[in-house]
């Protein structure tokens, strides 16, 4: 017999954005049930294994107050947890990593415990139930309405029936929304469907998608070797050259993805050029007591590991399967490489003194638990935000749009990594922008909202409102938005659409510690 149980509000992955839902859901009040297909919560900052993407001025504000908390809760766990040097540990805005990506460069353990911490009074109490190792299967929907969702375990094949009266997709790649009927697209839509320069000529391509990336995490000794055995597709790899690269991808040099010139990176720093270990580097061990690790640790996510062959959304699992195995083949054969035949400064080859850190991900192969995805199907939404709205070249007036229905607020250039269509980078420049409320609601079902890389942007906004404080910033707004509709019998189309429900929800939010809209600031 199949089990079923009950909440409140059902979020439907553990990612960012659906951890930020649920501890919202649960501040408010609810009762949560949240589904993980792996065993950690936190997506893209922990089983994908991706450090924080965030904006200059994330030090002083821009962010949510919750995610300012997470964010204070790394350094602090750094802190109480590890034997830190006396300057390390007097440093306010410590970056334990000292990568370049970000102002806050951390192991995604780190991440991971911290995320715990914010949720345990909510998981002791009952309030939030987590179910790891599970994924979304059915949906039971009557009209408008969806009525249930089962799920099935991973490990047990066992199916449970989630009821509530609000669900929140906050699945990595919209995994509800076909399963529900929920109208949605993928891929890149053209400039006759939305006006954006940057949009497709002709006819949309719904499977022309952002790749995707195995992340994973490397140290190094200069003296060692810890040359993993050759992956099967190395010869592939090593041979493969795109048509819009200048070399072959495995190998130090690429393209600056504001321009797509060649560019020539180096591993370590010291030569001149941009380090690519240095770039993600999530620990320093500059900052801790001599002896405490032996080598500084960096997250390889590398233009070279980006896999862009297919898309696994919306194609047979065979063809999933297959794009998955590649693209681990792919990250892979990039470490072989490093380690065998990568050029070096002094004239020889390779850097057989890599190391492989499966425990720093938690997995046995080394690859994080999970792609670290960056483009999902997205709902048509009541509202979906366009490049005219917060490009900077689309607005004359140096100020992105002005939502009436702002949730929150985020900031990052346009980034579209090369994509399954055989097209490379588009990397513009963006004006700090409002996240609107009606992303976030299909136009027709009533009790969804869309929690992640899923709501109502294009192929080409999902460049700057898929990164984490957005993110996080999106699922936190769901969460509160579904609390105050149970609270006041309200649909969450109702709430968008009354100015005084609207204004008594916004209020909440900033009540919250949710800013609405930006000083005025610089293009990025």
């Amino acid at each position: 017999m199949m089990r079923e149980m009950q909440a409140d509000i059902v979020i439907l992955g553990g990612g960012t954005g659906g951890t930020a839902a649920a501890l919202a859901a649960a501040k408010s009040g609810k009762t949560v049930i949240m589904t993980e297909e792996t065993s950690w919560i936190g997506g893209q900052l922990t089983s994908q294994a991706v450090p924080p993407d965030e904006h200059p001025w994330i030090e002083s504000f821009g962010c949510t107050r919750s995610y300012r908390q997470f964010r204070d809760g790394v350094r602090q766990y750094y802190r109480d947890h590890f034997p830190m040097t006396p300057a390390a540990r007097a440093v306010c805005n410590l970056n334990p990593g000292s990568g370049t990506v970000s102002r806050l460069c951390h192991e995604p353990r780190a991440a991971l415990a911290v995320l715990h911490q914010m949720l345990a009074p909510y998981v002791h109490s009952g309030r939030v139930r987590i179910l790891y190792h599970t994924a979304v299967t059915k949906a039971e929907v009557q009209g408008d309405h969806v009525e249930s969702v089962t799920v099935k375990q991973l490990d047990t094949g066992d199916h449970i029936a989630l009821h509530a009266p609000y669900f929140i997709d906050a699945t990595e790649l919209g995994d509800l929304l076909p399963l529900a009927g929920i109208e949605y697209v993928t891929g890149a839509e053209s400039i006759a469907q939305t006006g954006e320069p940057h949009a497709v000529d002709g006819e949309p391509l719904p499977q022309d998608m952002q790749g995707f990336t195995y992340c994973y995490a490397v140290d190094y000794f200069e003296d060692e070797d810890h040359t993993i055995a050759k992956p099967d597709m190395y010869d592939f790899w090593r041979q493969y050259k795109p048509d819009f690269w200048p070399d072959r991808l495995l190998s130090l040099r690429a393209v600056k993805p504001s321009t797509n010139e060649p560019i020539d990176y180096e591993i370590f720093p010291g030569y001149g050029r941009f380090s690519l270990f240095q770039y993600r580097q999530i620990l320093n061990p500059d900052h801790f007591a001599e002896g405490a690790f032996a080598s500084p640790v960096s997250l390889v996510n590398w233009p070279q590991n980006d896999y862009w062959l297919g898309s696994i959304i919306d194609v047979p699992q065979e063809k999933v399967e297959r794009h998955l195995y590649e693209a681990k083949q792919l990250s892979l054969s990039l470490l072989y490489w490093l380690q065998t035949e990568a050029p070096r400064p002094d004239g020889k080859q390779g850097y057989p003194g890599l190391r492989l850190r499966p425990d720093v991900v938690g997995t046995e192969d080394g690859l994080a638990m999970y792609p670290y995805i960056r483009e999902s199907r997205r709902i048509l939404a009541e509202f979906t935000v366009l490049e005219q709205h917060v490009a900077t070249d689309a607005r004359p007036s140096g100020v992105a749009e002005t939502f009436f229905d702002s949730v929150g607020i985020g900031c990052y250039r346009i980034d579209l990594h090369p994509s399954t269509g055989n097209r490379p980078y588009i990397d513009i420049s963006s004006l700090p922008f409002q996240i609107p409320l009606g992303s976030l609601i299909p136009k027709r079902v009533r009790n969804v909202l869309a929690a992640s890389k899923n709501i109502g942007v294009t192929h080409i906004t999902n460049g700057c409102y898929r990164l984490h404080p957005v993110e996080w910033n999106i699922g936190e707004a769901a969460g509160y938005l579904l609390g105050y509709c149970l609270d006041h019998n309200a649909l969450p189309t109702e709430v968008r659409n009354d100015e005084e429900k609207l204004a008594n929800f916004q209020q909440r939010l900033v009540n919250e510690g949710i800013e609405l809209q930006w000083p005025s600031l610089r293009p990025v």
